[in-house]
Formats: structure tokens, sequence, C-alpha cells
């Protein structure tokens, strides 16, 4: 296979590295694996463009995207709509889908198992035809990643302990708003403070999926919550016993449309990662086996166990 690597140079742990040695060892690895590794390595704000350029190129047979979540998930969009196969190489803080793929998450790892796997097929969602590969939030989520935006930090800790300031400046006033889950059996109607819909539904105590091809998403409500609750709430979430939580529900669907009746001027969702301008009406569906992939060697053997 002749595959094009993209490279965020601005994004998590790449920042700090040899990169122009690091392509050298990634070109070899594929190499040994009867595979052409071409890497371009690019700043963040050229990653989409570079990322097109290589999926829409005569003689390619792949791409492969590193960086983090928000680099992953537009690369995951571009493959979802030219249909060229994609590899995932985590480079991020939280690397949720190299994840859900069981990618090594140690580079080197990821390269070998990456060189070793082979082309198969995930689902992907949409929220009103905007793909994306892990979440779409509203509310609790959405504020927690607008407040962190605002923070200033240089790592992958730094990061994490922004994500901890955010949420305790949360707390002081929970979102809570009004919500309208339209599906095939009705309309339910709820006074909540978070929504989360997954890209099939998340994994026991994670909050990633174990597998991408259930064909469903994961749809989970957080109840109006006071700031106690919100902070309880936020402690099982890191603890992974965010599910036994009397404020969480969870359904399992194929489609859903969210309407919020009263939504605010200026009010924002979160699409893996990144805010977004919250429509009055989103509708998420799911498309199985939609997005092609290179499924590494690790995810391969478990399936065939």
């Amino acid at each position: 296979m002749h595959i094009i690597a993209v490279l965020n140079r601005d994004g998590g742990t790449l920042r700090t590295m040899d990169l122009a040695a690091f392509s050298a060892s990634a070109a070899e690895i594929f190499a040994r694996h009867g595979h052409i590794l071409d890497c371009q390595v690019v700043a963040g704000g050229h990653v989409e463009t570079a990322l097109r350029k290589a999926a829409t190129s005569k003689g390619v047979d792949a791409v492969m995207a590193g960086g983090g979540d928000g680099t992953i998930s537009t690369a995951a969009g571009i493959a979802y709509e030219t249909g060229m196969p994609l590899a995932v190489l985590p480079a991020g803080t939280m690397n949720l889908f190299a994840r859900a793929l069981r990618v090594p998450l140690v580079l080197e790892d990821a390269l070998e198992a990456i060189a070793a796997g082979t082309v198969g097929a995930v689902d992907i969602a949409t929220a009103n035809d905007r793909p994306f590969v892990h979440q779409f939030g509203v509310g609790i989520h959405a504020r927690l990643v607008r407040i962190r935006e605002g923070m200033a930090y240089g790592s992958r800790t730094g990061k994490m302990l922004a994500s901890l300031r955010a949420i305790a400046a949360a707390a002081v006033n929970p979102p809570r708003f009004e919500a309208e889950f339209h599906t095939r059996k009705g309309i339910d109607k709820r006074l909540v403070s978070g929504i989360a819909v997954s890209n099939n539904p998340l994994g026991e105590g994670q909050i990633h999926a174990d597998r991408l091809d259930g064909g469903v998403l994961g749809v989970y409500v957080a109840a109006a919550v006071s700031t106690s609750e919100l902070l309880k709430l936020s402690a099982d979430v890191f603890l992974g016993t965010w599910r036994a939580s009397p404020m969480v529900s969870e359904k399992e669907v194929a489609e859903v449309t969210l309407h919020f009746p009263r939504r605010k001027r200026g009010a924002h969702a979160v699409i893996d990662g990144e805010l977004i301008k919250l429509d009055r009406s989103v509708t998420l569906k799911v498309h199985p086996a939609a997005l092609k992939v290179i499924l590494p060697r690790g995810t391969i053997d478990a399936q065939t166990e």
C-alpha cells in the first residue's frame, strides 16, 4: 500500500518531537511490512487542506492522520466523504477514537500495529450531516470546553488540570435547559443539564466506545443538577462509576432529533472536542460500516478470538 501520513506538528505529543527523525523511523517500519509511507509534517492550520489533498491523490491507498482528537475527527470526516481508508496515529490528550479502535497509545507501537493491520470498516455518526467519530455534546460538556479554551496550558497535564478548573467554574452555576428527544417511539421532553450522543455506546466505566460496529448511537442524559450534584457526577466520571449515578439515564437508538425550544442566543454544542454553534434542532444518525479504516493488528486479533 501507498500511504500518506499527515502529521500535525502543533498537536499533542508531536509538538515536542523531532518529526524528521520520527518520519524516517515510521517509513522504515512500514517498509518492513511492504508498504510505502510518505510523511507530511504540517502546521495545525493547514492540516485539513493537506488531508483533503492526500485523500484525493491518485495512487494513494490510505491516509494516516497524526494528532489529537480534533485532527483525527477532521481526517475521519474527509475519509467518510471520499471513501479513502484512514489510519489513526494517536498523538493527543485523550485519543478517544484511537482507543475505540484499539490502536496502541505508544506511537512506535501504533506504527507497528497499523503497518501490520488491514482495511476494514466501522460506524461513523453525523449531527445535521456533520460527521463525528466520538461524541456530540450539549450543556455541561460544551460549557466545560468553552471555559477550558479560555485557559492557558502547554502540555497534556496542563490540559487535564485546566479541565479540572473548568469543572469547578461550571459547577458554580450548572446549565439547565429544556430538551425534546424525537425518536421513532415518540417525543420525550425533559429538563436537563447535559446531553451526550456517542458513535456507538460507551464501554463500561469508560468515556469511549468498546467497539464501533454496533450500528447504534449511545444517548446519555444528565438530569438538571445542583452544584454539589455536578461535582459528584464529575467525580463519578473520573472514577468510571458514572453509569451507576441516578443523575444519568441512557438509551440506544439509530437516530434521534434533539430540539431545544428555548435555546439561548450564542449557545454552543461540542462535537469531537470542538465547539460549534448549537442549532435549534439537531438530527443525529449513525451510519453503519460507512468509514473505511486500517484496523491495527491487535483489533484484528481480538475480533477473531
